[in-house]
Parts: C-alpha cells; structure tokens; sequence
C-alpha cells in the first residue's frame, strides 16, 4: 500500500492555514473588544469628570453673583464647593486612564477652576473683571479638554 505524501502534507498545509486564519480572527476581535470596552470606560470617565467641573463652576459662578455675602462666607463656600465638586477626585482617575494628549488639558482645566475658586476666596464677585476674566480663562481651557477628548474617543484603534 503507497502512501500519497502529497496528499497528507496537503491536508496538513491546509489545516496549519485554517487555524492559524483563525487564531488570527479571533486575536483581531479580541483587540476590537478590549479598545472598545477601554474607550467606552474613558468616555464614562470623560462625562463624570465634565459634569464635575461644570457642577463646580455653577456653584462658584452662584457665590460670585451674592454680592450680599460677607468676604468671609463666601471665601469659606468658594473653597467648600471646590472641594465637594467632585473634580479634585476625578482628576487622578483622568491620570491612570487618559492619554497625555486628555491629561495635560483636564489638568489646566482644573487650574483654572481652582483660580476661579481662588479669585473669589480673594473677594472678586460678579462682573468684577477678575471675576469675568477667570471665568474666560476657565472657558477657553475647558473648550480645549472638550476638544482632545473628542479627539481621543474617535480615534481609530
């Protein structure tokens, strides 16, 4: 009885080709998966840490326009609410999790608050200039984290 060497180094050729297209496939839709299930975290994060820092600027923007209260109580809530914000928190999630090109503005975007918070522990008050400049300042910075998060979460993997 011959054996057909052709056609068992064929079949085994074949076979080899089938699993290793496979093994491939399945590695591809394993990386599919993951990227998706980290930009769908860094979204979530991205959101939490927006709603955070705009939390934290309504309530100081309400303290800058009650003229009425002392220097001192609104020093006290100014720096109260910056620290309840959630932000401070966040910003070390937003470390681990973002890209450089996501960290570097969420963390000037924080600066900018925390001078905001600061101005207004110093006695500026709704439209003082310090006040409205701040304000601007925190505006253009947040735009930017805006900006290269969109950036981040439309990149393709």
């Amino acid at each position: 009885m011959a054996v057909d060497w052709g056609t068992l180094i064929g079949t085994g050729l074949g076979a080899a080709v089938g699993i290793g297209a496979t093994l491939f496939a399945e590695r591809s839709r394993w990386k599919r998966d993951q990227f998706s299930k980290e930009r769908e975290v860094r979204r979530q994060l991205y959101a939490e840490y927006l709603a955070a820092l705009s939390r934290t600027r309504n309530q100081l923007r309400d303290i800058a326009r009650s003229p009425d209260l002392p220097a001192d109580e609104r020093a006290e809530r100014a720096g109260e609410r910056f620290r309840s914000g959630g932000a401070y928190e966040l910003r070390h999630q937003m470390a681990i999790v973002a890209p450089e090109a996501v960290v570097g503005p969420s963390e000037r975007a924080l600066r900018r608050l925390r001078d905001l918070s600061d101005s207004l522990e110093a006695g500026a008050v709704h439209p003082e200039e310090r006040w409205t400049t701040g304000h601007a300042a925190f505006g253009d910075a947040l735009e930017e984290l805006r900006t290269a998060m969109r950036k981040d979460l439309h990149a393709a993997p």
